[in-house]
């Protein structure tokens, strides 16, 4: 595995910091902490904090497509029991190993929603992941695969959602592999019939 560039570098250590503390902490001198880097140096490559929120928006957009990416490249057979098994490893891996990311992430996404200059690139963010549940719909014959895409990503979200912050959160057990793939291969099926 490659090093990460200085940019992702950074904004790696960005997107930690909004999981652990919250935007409240996402500062510039506690990026640098995070990341091990001397003092300036997120400032440097991200001037303001819109820009440092930015490139967490197109970096957990980019790490998701690569997780999804990963899960493709090891089923080469694709129908619906595969792709139930590919979803829900990839939903277990987010949220476990990936916790920090999606917290993150919805922690982000709502503030883009009170700063209309963040919009543009949470759309882009949120285009990639519609983009590649487009493929995988189309590729399992589905007869409207974008309005069945938009389904399948807000199905996926609000899993991901109450999994990790939604009300039971804490006191219930995460979801295994098993059970995340009875329930992706409901959400399939609805998904193919939409």
């Amino acid at each position: 595995m490659s090093t990460p560039d200085r940019r992702d570098l950074i904004a790696d250590a960005a997107i930690s910091t909004v999981a652990t503390a919250g935007l409240r902490g996402l500062t510039h001198r506690a990026v640098d902490a995070a990341a091990g880097l001397p003092a300036g140096s997120t400032s440097y490559y991200f001037r303001t904090r819109s820009a440092l929120i930015s490139a967490c928006y197109l970096r957990l957009a980019a790490l998701s497509v690569a997780d999804a990416d990963r899960w493709e490249a090891d089923h080469e057979r694709l129908d619906l029991d595969s792709a139930a098994g590919m979803l829900a490893a990839l939903l277990h891996h987010w949220l476990t190993a990936a916790r920090d990311r999606q917290l993150a992430r919805f922690e982000l996404s709502l503030e883009a929603t009170r700063r209309p200059e963040l919009r543009a690139d949470l759309q882009t963010a949120g285009l990639s992941a519609r983009s590649k549940a487009t493929a995988l719909l189309t590729a399992l014959g589905a007869p409207r695969p974008e309005p069945a895409a938009d389904l399948l990503v807000a199905w996926t979200d609000g899993l991901l959602y109450d999994w990790l912050a939604g009300a039971l959160a804490t006191t219930r057990p995460l979801p295994d592999v098993a059970e995340l793939t009875a329930v992706v291969r409901r959400m399939l099926k609805a998904a193919l019939s939409t």
